[in-house]
């Protein structure tokens, strides 16, 4: 289950305290206005860390500490220039600059540096998500957060006092040069390394960027040199209109967009990408994400809208076809969804995802028998090895119950248990075919169990609703549905119907005429909502 909040409410150090105590496995997204960074988590250990659109320091790093030459790095990036696919670390043990052991060390210190950077975020909001790994291709470590929590706690205390000379990295400052000649010697190394870049033309963040200094420590030796008399403010410098180049600025959103949209940071997202639209209109993947995000955001009829509009801009696309299907299912326009997965289909035959979403649109259409055949589909195409998704045994173990074999679904529902132990919605079907059998009680059970263990699941609540609904309990079902409508306002009918029902019983006969005239709002096909209005109405 997600886990977010506000860098105001909870302090980045206590948020990676709490995983680290519970020995959490996911990945911790911080945003602070358009940066954006994450620190991964295997079973409470920090294995990686990034910051998107920041200067990849792994180089300055080994220059700094004399383990490459200025020719070796530049060397290293024309190669990376010329193979963009390539790692930069990749290049590097391929040249024979470094070995794996003393590669690993220099991306543990970088991973480390990430991390206290981030820590000087104190705006914005951090965003956890379980079992969220780094790429396959990252070098992962395994750090110990209580050391890194010191220091970053030290570092932030001390980057409270430098903001006070130092409040923003485009400031420019320069030296009195005679008086820095005189006392050379007693200059930290830092110090002097930054010493020809105070000219006054020079921010505080080209400092950095020149020196493969990170920015605290650039700032730290800066603060030293005010502090001392030695170097004084003389200006700001921001980037000039135009400088940066349109190509680097629309990778850079790009890149944001990405990030915000892979952590749920929907509006974030939607920002980067229209911004993105603006600088390159026509952009594919920024009209794709934008289709995800209306999606994802319950804006089903924009989301269709936006995916017709790609393919009749780009012709036949898999990705837009495949989203396509699941807003027309979301519209309930399942027979529809059907056809455009089977276009999908065609442009990637034998395509796992196809096969388990046309099974999940056909439950929708009502046709079982099909759906149960599609999940036998789907099962086949898994590649060898590899295991079916969770939702596969959920939609799987609900075909073969609505089709009234209850038996193959319980052991579809045993395997889903081994497979994705502790799974939400396996545990939900598991009370379902319990309720299906009759056995009302057990289905509380199961059902109370997965209200505990993810209260954000909407038909556990619904569906615990509808057991104690069925006992008379109604007060205590009205609390349950409208704990599911507040998760999905449009649910679906059979649930206002049924909230209708409860406060009529309750004599309050206006909510009653309103959550039934929202159920026709859903179905205007509910022959029964629509009886129950007539009659109250003309009772009244």
């Amino acid at each position: 289950m997600a886990i977010k909040g506000s860098l105001k409410e909870a302090s980045l150090a206590d948020v990676c305290q709490l995983l680290a105590l519970g020995q959490k496995t996911g990945c911790l997204s911080v945003t602070d206005r358009s940066r954006f960074g994450q620190i991964f988590f295997d079973r409470g250990r920090i294995t990686y860390s990034r910051i998107v659109n920041r200067r990849d320091r792994l180089g300055d790093l080994m220059v700094r500490d004399g383990a490459l030459s200025q020719e070796q790095l530049q060397q290293v990036l024309a190669l990376q220039t010329r193979e963009p696919d390539k790692r930069f670390g990749e290049i590097l043990l391929e040249c024979g600059f470094l070995d794996s052991e003393a590669l690993t060390q220099f991306i543990r210190m970088q991973i480390e540096e990430a991390i206290y950077h981030l820590f000087t975020w104190t705006r914005g909001n951090f965003f956890f998500e379980a079992d969220e790994r780094p790429e396959a291709a990252d070098v992962l470590v395994s750090i110990n957060p209580d050391s890194l929590l010191l220091e970053a706690a030290r570092r932030v205390d001390e980057w409270s006092l430098i903001e006070k000379k130092i409040p923003s990295l485009d400031l420019v400052f320069e030296v009195d040069r005679v008086r820095v000649m005189e006392t050379f010697s007693d200059l930290t190394p830092e110090q002097q390394r930054i010493i020809a870049l105070l000219d006054g033309t020079h921010n505080v963040q080209e400092i950095a960027d020149e020196t493969g200094l990170s920015e605290f420590d650039a700032g730290k030796a800066l603060y030293g040199l005010i502090q001392a008399g030695l170097a004084n403010r003389v200006g700001r410098k921001s980037e000039p209109e135009g400088a940066r180049s349109k190509e680097a600025e629309i990778k850079e959103r790009r890149n944001l967009g990405v990030a915000f949209y892979r952590t749920a940071m929907l509006d974030d997202a939607a920002r980067e990408f229209q911004r993105l639209l603006e600088l390159s209109p026509g952009d594919l993947q920024a009209s794709y994400h934008l289709a995800l995000i209306a999606l994802r955001s319950s804006r089903s009829r924009d989301a269709v809208r936006q995916f017709k509009a790609i393919l009749e801009t780009t012709g036949p696309h898999f990705g837009a076809f495949v989203n396509l299907a699941v807003a027309l299912r979301a519209l309930r326009r399942p027979e529809d969804a059907i056809l455009v997965l089977g276009e999908a289909d065609q442009l990637r035959p034998g395509t796992p995802i196809v096969a388990l979403s046309r099974g999940v649109a056909l439950i929708e259409a009502g046709r079982y028998g099909e759906a149960t055949a599609a999940f036998e589909e789907y099962r086949k195409r898994v590649p060898a090895g590899e295991k079916p998704a969770a939702m596969y045994y959920y939609y799987g173990a609900l075909a073969f119950a609505l089709n009234k074999q209850l038996n193959q679904a319980e052991t579809l529902i045993r395997e889903g248990d081994e497979q994705h132990p502790d799974n939400a919605p396996i545990s939900l079907m598991r009370g379902l075919v319990a309720e299906r059998r009759g056995d009302y009680d057990h289905a509380e059970r199961f059902f109370r169990d997965v209200v505990e263990e993810d209260p954000t699941l909407v038909f556990a609540h619904k569906n615990l609703g509808d057991v104690v609904y069925r006992r008379g309990e109604h007060e205590a079902a009205l609390e349950h549905y409208q704990r599911a409508m507040q998760i999905n306002p449009n649910i679906g009918d059979d649930t206002c119907a049924k909230v209708g029902n409860i406060h009529y019983k309750l004599r309050e006969r206006d909510e009653a005429l309103r959550y039934w005239a929202r159920a026709l709002e859903l179905n205007p096909n509910n022959q029964v909502v629509r009886n129950n209005i007539e009659i109250v109405q003309n009772a009244g």
